[in-house]
């Protein structure tokens, strides 16, 4: 399994998605030009985006119970 980006616009699929996929269909679609090949973390971090610090300021921080 291949992770590839697409970079250039399609019909059904916007620029900057990630996806994983067979070699050899990640061998075909690259060939296109539409795709480039990227690494498995930029694919993992593709599907959990990390937290900013903006957001982790808005949760109100969990309190401990006392006995």
């Amino acid at each position: 399994m291949k992770c590839i980006k697409l970079i250039n616009s399609t019909k059904n699929t916007e620029v900057g998605t990630i996806v994983r996929v067979s070699d050899v269909e990640a061998d075909t679609r690259v060939s296109t030009g539409n795709w480039k090949f990227v690494s498995k973390s930029e694919y993992k971090s593709f599907l959990k985006p990390e937290v900013s610090d903006v957001e982790k300021a808005d949760k109100p921080e969990k309190k401990k119970k006392s006995k």
